[in-house]
């Protein structure tokens, strides 16, 4: 048995997410946990992986976990690529006392030069022992299957976009040789060659792994149980079953759920009546008691039909007046050391225009947005902005966001105008409700950060929204939210997504295509490139 959990229970404040329960990850399980935004799913892999104390019950973990979280700032900035997916294994110490020795081994120093030569000596024999250049290779070829190439791996980690890195941690997840998996949201910025890579990996994988994906595709081709993380209930229920098996399981479930209810209900109610009829008469106080309790009881003891989930009321604002062309910018390029990212791009925002930026990841989509929000500064050329603009940035990597303040104060922080009922009744409409506007903004989820980052736009009174993969880690009911969201909208968008249903709602004008910076007029044949990334 691989994590065991017992009498595990976890609350954030006063609000329980999972009440006491008892769940085994086995060698062989392929799990999908499922569950509304906000029903507890990250915190609930946090806690099983260490990095978050659970509020009773203990979890054992035995042999390799490996962990991939949807935060990927991780690893050193300086950190090449490669050798950030060769640390899972010892192996990477090995080389790292390698290259250290290569370096000596030209110093001008005969004493230092001898030892250096020694101690790779030395490397080079573990080295060979621990697998050599065969596991190097294996992990580039890992890389490679996700879609990195050679060039990438040799970069920094602080030169890489944030698809990049969320990719390399992934490749060093599954090169790591874990015998059990908790991966987060694992196809997030793959493209369709890449995901269909990773479900024939999942397939054939050895161990266990529980993971969380919207993505059903995954979940039916992979999983063969599924837990579903009630939120109302704060339970795991758990089905031995695949996607689709499951699917149907649950209607039935919950359609035996709402009779019973019914029942109970209809029930409790003619006990209620009796007891008070009989509670009039003094010689009847004690049976109409045990009457009322028994209609209690009956209630108590019958699971409530699912209500229906509340979703995001996700609405854009009323764009502030502005000139002509809020954004311009002119002959701009981005390198990072030695590698050019773009170079000579030059685009104009117009009022109220819809621009989609495509290109394969690392061609710079993200980079870009940056610069047109003054995020960042071109090397070459200029971002210039009209008269009025107001600028909306939604980050895929949440880094308008601030992990050390609570939720309340990264609202207000943006709207300081806003008093505090004011500001709770948006954090409200996107399901941040009581004691949550409290909570730090570092142990909410990927789902709950992109609600407070669009929370966030929608007191900005912007008239250019630039989004970077806003329909990341949403559930399908916030994912269809944010589309109608962005087909209302009535000022500038620019758009970079993996998500055709996205770009379909945005209905674009032009497509920039990166890194070489060519415009066009949009067309739906370019939508075979949206998903292929």
């Amino acid at each position: 048995m691989a994590i065991e959990a017992q009498g595990l229970e976890i609350r954030i404040g006063a609000r329980t997410l999972l009440n006491p329960t008892d769940f085994h990850v086995a060698k062989g399980d392929r799990i999908g946990l499922v569950g509304r935004n906000g029903a507890g799913k990250t915190t609930l892999t946090r806690v099983i992986t260490g990095t978050m104390l659970p509020t009773a019950g203990k979890v054992r973990v035995t042999g390799k976990l490996g962990y991939l979280p949807q935060d990927t700032h991780t690893g050193d900035q300086e950190q090449t690529a490669i050798d950030r997916i060769m640390s899972a294994r010892d192996i990477n110490s090995i080389l790292t006392r390698l290259r250290k020795a290569e370096k000596d081994m030209t110093n001008p120093d005969p004493d230092i030069m001898e030892k250096a030569m020694r101690r790779y000596d030395k490397a080079q024999q573990d080295f060979e022992n621990a697998g050599g250049y065969g596991v190097q290779s294996e992990a580039i070829v890992m890389a490679e299957s996700l879609g990195l190439d050679q060039e990438v791996l040799k970069r920094e980690l602080g030169t890489l976009s944030g698809g990049q890195r969320r990719r390399i941690e992934l490749a060093r997840i599954l090169f790591s040789d874990a015998d059990t998996m908790i991966l987060d949201e694992p196809t997030n910025h793959l493209d369709a060659d890449s995901i269909e890579w990773l479900r024939g990996y999942l397939k054939k994988f050895n161990g266990g792994f529980l993971v969380i994906s919207h993505s059903t595709e995954l979940l039916d081709e992979v999983v063969n149980k599924v837990w579903h993380l009630d939120a109302q209930l704060a339970q795991i229920d758990m089905y031995s079953l695949g996607w689709k098996a499951y699917l149907h399981q649950r209607a039935v479930d919950e359609e035996r759920r709402r009779r019973e209810r019914e029942v109970a209900e209809k029930k409790a109610e003619r006990l209620m009546k009796q007891g008070i009829r009989l509670h009039a008469k003094a010689t009847k106080a004690v049976a109409a008691q045990n009457m009322m309790r028994r209609a209690e009881k009956l209630l108590e003891n019958t699971s409530e039909a699912q209500k229906k989930e509340k979703v995001a009321d996700i609405r854009f604002p009323e764009p502030a007046p502005c000139g002509r062309t809020p954004i311009m910018a002119k002959d701009i390029s981005r390198a990072f050391g030695s590698n050019i990212v773009f170079a000579g791009v030059n685009l104009a925002i117009d009022k109220g225009s819809r621009v989609v930026i495509l290109g394969y990841n690392g061609a710079g989509k993200t980079t870009t947005l940056r610069l047109l929000a003054g995020i960042d500064k071109p090397d070459t050329g200029e971002v210039v902005f009209g008269h009025g603009a107001k600028i909306g940035y939604f980050a895929q990597e949440h880094d308008t966001l601030d992990n050390d303040a609570t939720v309340l104060e990264n609202l207000t922080h943006v709207a300081p105008d806003l008093n505090d009922t004011q500001a709770r009744s948006i954090l409200g409409s996107f399901l941040f409700s009581g004691d949550d506007a409290l909570k730090p903004t570092r142990v909410l989820s990927g789902g709950e950060k992109t609600r407070l980052a669009l929370a966030t736009l929608v007191t900005s009174r912007a008239n250019v929204l630039l989004l970077d993969e806003p329909t990341n880690n949403l559930d399908p009911a916030s994912r269809e939210e944010i589309l109608k969201a962005i087909a209302k909208y009535e000022g500038a968008i620019v758009l970079v997504t993996h998500d055709e249903g996205a770009v379909k709602a945005l209905n674009p004008e032009r497509v920039l295509l990166m890194p070489d910076g060519d415009e066009d007029l949009w067309s739906d044949d370019y939508l075979d490139l949206v998903a292929e990334e």
